[in-house]
């Protein structure tokens, strides 16, 4: 019997993310979220999504395949890419466009086609602050394709998302909309022991929180659970490594180069080094767990370079 950690799992691993919103048959949570982070009303909201694969090829064999955490259609052809970021990323807006490119292409038909494509979705759950967005206390934000002198749309299909969780710093009694619930569970349910009584008519987050009690998965997902855990405490423990380094050599640099300089050339520095040493020894400890593909996807490491490391 593996240790509990805690009455209910974290979901910010990907197992739990993925137990709360990624069961093909059960997409009432999944269809709840999604509906609450883009704002739809009664006659436009998601009411049925399917599971599509969780990978996509090119058709060039060249280009390296896009693995999302879900990938989903709703029931009007509407593509939706959903990827729980769980700590910074370098060129995250990069990649998340170029995600967006894979379910565009596959609406590609083959013969005569006049190019009419469904909208498609990136929706980003982050446990980061964007540095885009350092000054902007909102924490949603959905653009599209605009005209950067009138601000009009140019382009509807294309969605990008972002949701910086962390930014929602409300207390229980200060939450006043159904996302900042879900968002505050997010933060919360794996510290608290209790379903709060705020929300113990809320079917569908109730029925999430069944779900995330630990002592009811079987032995095997509570096995896989820790082993996600570990992972990820792993990565978080790296990233505030990198961040400490990077100050202390700031600050060493700053009483010889001049303090604002030297914070910022040795934060970047100490970054760089503290996060490339410690997903070095996350991807040697997932080498007999994943592929290469996926341990790039969560370590920010090339490719080539994991294989090198087989």
């Amino acid at each position: 019997m593996p240790y509990i950690t805690s009455r209910y799992i974290d979901l910010f691993t990907d197992f739990g993310f993925k137990k709360i919103f990624g069961d093909p048959d059960d997409t009432e949570a999944l269809k709840s979220l999604l509906n609450d982070i883009l704002k739809l009303e009664d006659k436009r909201k998601i009411k049925t999504i399917t599971f599509k694969n969780g990978e996509l090829l090119p058709d060039s064999q060249e280009d390296r395949k896009a693995i999302f955490d879900l990938f989903c259609e709703d029931e009007n052809g509407n593509f939706f890419i959903v990827e729980l970021q769980k700590i910074t990323q370098k060129h995250f807006q990069s990649r998340a466009l170029y995600y967006t490119t894979f379910p565009i292409q596959q609406q590609a038909k083959r013969g005569k086609w006049d190019f009419e494509l469904t909208p498609v979705y990136f929706i980003g759950l982050l446990n980061f602050e964007v540095a885009q967005f350092k000054d902007n206390p909102n924490y949603l934000h959905h653009g599209k394709i605009t005209d950067i002198y009138t601000q009009n749309v140019m382009y509807e299909e294309l969605n990008m998302v972002y949701v910086e969780i962390p930014k929602m710093k409300k207390l229980k009694n200060e939450l006043s909309t159904h996302l900042e619930w879900w968002l505050w569970v997010f933060l919360n349910i794996s510290r608290i022991e209790n379903i709060p009584k705020e929300i113990e008519d809320d079917t569908i987050i109730q029925n999430s929180f069944l779900k995330a009690e630990f002592l009811s998965l079987k032995n095997i997902e509570q096995e896989k659970y820790h082993k996600n855990l570990k992972v990820y405490r792993d990565l978080v423990n790296a990233e505030s490594y990198a961040i400490e380094r990077g100050l202390k050599k700031g600050l060493k640099q700053g009483l010889e180069q001049g303090l604002e300089q030297g914070l910022e050339q040795g934060l970047e520095q100490g970054l760089k080094e503290g996060v490339e040493k410690r997903s070095i020894e996350i991807a040697r400890g997932l080498l007999d767990v994943l592929d290469n593909e996926t341990i790039s996807l969560k370590t920010g490491l090339d490719i080539d370079f994991i294989e090198s490391m087989r």
